[in-house]
Parts: structure tokens; sequence; C-alpha cells
């Protein structure tokens, strides 16, 4: 059986009654720059669809020097449930804008991040995501500090690659104020400590929530350390509570900590709204819980989706700027660029 020889450009022209550069002006978006008149644009674009004709993307790569492909190098995002969540909006803002993704995931192995990295400058990818599944700082491998790279969920305080972050400092000040509009200002207590090695979340939401809080003339009366996972959370605040104290509300670092919450209360007899909860995470867990936990989301597809438009900008854009992506149900916030600069340079 013999093989279906591929439509060529050359083929669309004669179709349309064009030359091939006409029609390749078209099929390249640049009949107005051009001044194609719009009969000729759609008697090419027709052609086109009915002949099936593709672009050979090969040959225009050796053209323009570009392969419409994206890298993303990341420790465990594809993998993570919830962080995957950034490789949809990514994807979805790639395909905007022709673009396909060439995904590796580390482990968190230094050596094949290394291999994984050389491969695809090797593919000649027009740039690269470089992505954490814990918001966190890091070190960006040498390979790439030339490279056109976007941070997303981290940032490398060492070097001026912009960075995709969730808006971890407003996020704790949004928990203040669902605290705060239920007209709890006191006795409540933070659970949970993050144990990752450079982490930024844990500390930034704990600065938001206490900024919160005293700006509506309350406080953070303390904070109660466990890991992040409903076992630790849940011995925790049970072995707190045996202390006959008794909190009016638990801001939880994350979801899974709250259910640890909820479990320590319910053995109590301590019931929520009696002692108020909030978390973090935005989890399918925070719907699972009875009653329904007050959970405020991380923006994992709008992380992904920004940090992919702002690879593919101009070269001539600013490559300065950190970018900071607002949680959820979060309107703006007080603060301006700079001031969200140094609340990161306190932590990191």
């Amino acid at each position: 059986m013999s093989r279906r020889r591929r439509v060529t450009l050359t083929d669309v022209a004669v179709r349309a009654g064009v030359s091939a550069t006409t029609a390749s002006y078209i099929l390249n978006g640049r009949s107005a720059q051009m001044r194609i008149s719009t009969p000729t644009d759609e008697r090419v674009r027709n052609a086109a669809a009915e002949l099936g004709y593709r672009p050979n993307r090969s040959a225009r790569s050796l053209r323009t020097a570009t392969t419409t492909t994206i890298g993303v190098i990341s420790d465990f995002v594809a993998s993570g449930h919830y962080a995957s969540q950034m490789l949809t909006g990514a994807s979805a803002a790639a395909r905007e804008s022709d673009h396909l993704l060439m995904i590796g995931e580390t482990e968190g192995d230094a050596a094949l991040e290394e291999r994984l990295i050389d491969e695809m400058l090797e593919r000649q990818v027009d740039g690269i995501l470089y992505a954490t599944l814990t918001t966190r700082q890091v070190t960006v491998p040498q390979a790439l500090l030339q490279q056109r790279v976007v941070l997303v969920n981290c940032i490398d305080p060492g070097s001026d690659l912009p960075a995709v972050l969730p808006d971890e400092l407003q996020a704790g000040r949004t928990a203040a104020r669902l605290m705060v509009d239920a007209g709890i200002t006191s006795e409540v207590y933070a659970v949970g400590e993050d144990p990752t090695p450079g982490a930024l979340s844990g500390a930034l939401r704990l600065e938001g929530l206490r900024y919160g809080l005293e700006e509506a003339g309350g406080a953070l009366a303390g904070v109660i350390p466990c890991d992040w996972d409903v076992v630790p959370a849940r011995d925790a605040v049970s072995q707190w509570l045996c202390s006959g104290r008794m909190p009016r509300g638990f801001v939880c670092l994350n979801d899974r900590v709250a259910m640890g919450v909820y479990q320590a209360l319910s053995e109590r007899r301590l019931h929520v709204p009696d002692v108020a909860v909030v978390s973090f995470d935005g989890s399918d867990l925070a719907t699972w819980l009875q009653p329904r936990l007050t959970s405020i989301a991380v923006p994992y597809d709008e992380m992904g989706a920004l940090a992919m438009h702002r690879l593919v900008e101009p070269e001539g854009a600013a490559r300065d700027l950190l970018a900071v992506a607002t949680v959820p149900m979060v309107v703006g916030w007080g603060g301006s660029l700079p001031d969200r600069r140094a609340a990161l340079s306190r932590l990191v």
C-alpha cells in the first residue's frame, strides 16, 4: 500500500491561485502586515482546509530557529495530585501560542535533573518552566541561567529569573479576615510546621495571618507545631487540648492538618463551628469533611498559565518581574510589588 503524499505549501498555493510566498504569509498570520486582501486570505485558508494541509514544523524550525516546544523541569509536580493542575494550566496556555510541552520529572535526583536539562537543551526547546511541588527557594542549575526560563512555585534568591508564586502572604491575611468576620480576634492558634528545607508557604501564611489579626486589633495566640499530615496534627492538637486550654479558632496550614484538627476536636466533644477552623489548599478533602471545611485554594492552574504566557513574551519584555498569582477569593492586595519582595526577602 503506497503512502499518501504530504500536502505541501505549493499545493495550497496552486489550489488558491497565488504564489507560494503569498500562501506562506497568510498561513503564518501575516496577511495584515503584508496588506493581503481579505478575499485572497480566505481563498488560501479554504484551500488549506480542503487539502488537509499541515505545516512542516521541522522545516519551520530550521527557518525560524524555534521548535515551538517548551520544556518543563520539575521535582514531583507531574505526580502531585494538586500541583498537576499547574501542568494543565501551562498546557492550555501552550496550545494557545501553538507550543507543545516536553515534561521531565527529576524526583529530586540532581543527576537526573542535569541529564534532563541537557536533553532539552539539545532538542533546542524555546524555553523552560522550572517548577517545584512545594513553594520554596531553590538554586537554579548553572546550565539554565543563560536560557529563557521562568520559575514556577519557587524563587532563586541568587538570580533575577522571573518567578510565578502563589500569594501566600495574602492567603494568610484572608484566613485572618475570615476569623475576624466571624467575630474572632483572640485565642486563634495556627497548626502546622513546614518541615521542607527552604519552604516558603508556611512562614508566609503565618506572617499574613499575624498581619491580618493585628490589623483588626487582635493577635495570633500561638502556633501548635506538627508535620503537615492528619495523624501528627490530631496527636499534637489532642495533647494541646488536654492541657485544658480552649481555643476560639484554629488556622491549619493545609487541609490534611485540618482533618487531624477535626478528629482531635471530636475526641474532646468539641465541634466546628463552636471552634472555628480555616485551612489552605482548597482540596477535595475540604468538601468531604463535615461540616464543610473553609479552605483557601492555591491557584496552580492559573500559575501554570501565567508562567507559560510569561515565557513566550517577546525578548524585549522586562525579565526581572516577580509575578505573583493571587489566591482565588482575594481581590488585590494593599501592598505594592516592592512590598511583596520585601516580605519574601525576610524569609529567604
